[in-house]
C-alpha cells in the first residue's frame, strides 16, 4: 500500500533521513522541514481503521465518583458540639481541637474553647454526618465531651 503526502507517492517502508532526496518539503527552508505524521500501513496492520472507543457504563447499585460527591453535598449538615468539662485544661482542649479538626487554626481553637468554657458548649464545625460522627469520636477519644446534632434545626 502507498500513501500520498503533499502530492508525492511514497512506499509504506520509506524512512525519512536528513537530506533525503525525496523530501516532501519545498522552498528556501526545506532543510528545516520535519514530517510530523506519515500515514503508511504495512500488510496486516489494519489499513488505518480506528477501533471503536470503549464507553464505561455505571452499573446499577454502583455509584460513580461524581454521584458520591453530589450525595455528600446534598447530605444534611451536622454540628459538632464541644461541651465544657471540669477535667481538661484549656491548653489541652486547644491542642486536641487543632489535632482533630482539619484546618483548625490556633485562634479558632482558642475561641471555641473559650465559648465552651463560658457558655457550656460551642459549635466546633459544621459538616456532613459521617465527618461529624468521626470528629465527635476523635474528640471523645482524646477525653473531651462532644456531641453532634443536625445543623438545619434549632438555634
Amino acid at each position: 500500500m502507498k500513501s500520498a503526502i503533499c502530492g508525492r507517492i511514497l512506499s509504506p517502508n520509506h524512512v525519512f533521513k536528513p537530506g533525503d532526496t525525496h523530501s516532501i518539503c519545498k522552498g528556501p527552508y526545506s532543510n528545516l522541514c520535519v514530517p510530523m505524521v506519515v500515514l503508511a500501513t504495512g500488510p496486516g496492520i489494519g489499513g488505518g481503521v480506528l477501533e471503536k472507543p470503549v464507553i464505561e457504563k455505571v452499573t446499577p447499585g454502583r455509584e460513580s465518583e461524581f454521584d458520591l460527591k453530589k450525595s455528600r453535598k446534598s447530605a444534611p449538615p451536622y454540628r459538632v458540639i464541644l461541651h465544657n468539662d471540669n477535667f481538661n485544661k484549656r491548653e489541652y482542649v486547644v491542642q486536641v481541637l487543632m489535632k482533630v479538626i482539619p484546618g483548625m487554626t490556633l485562634d479558632n481553637a482558642v475561641n471555641i474553647m473559650q465559648e465552651a468554657h463560658y457558655n457550656g458548649l460551642s459549635v466546633v464545625i459544621i459538616c456532613d454526618q459521617a465527618d461529624a460522627e468521626d470528629h465527635c469520636m476523635q474528640l471523645r477519644g482524646n477525653g473531651l465531651l462532644s456531641s453532634i446534632e443536625p445543623a438545619n434545626g434549632g438555634c
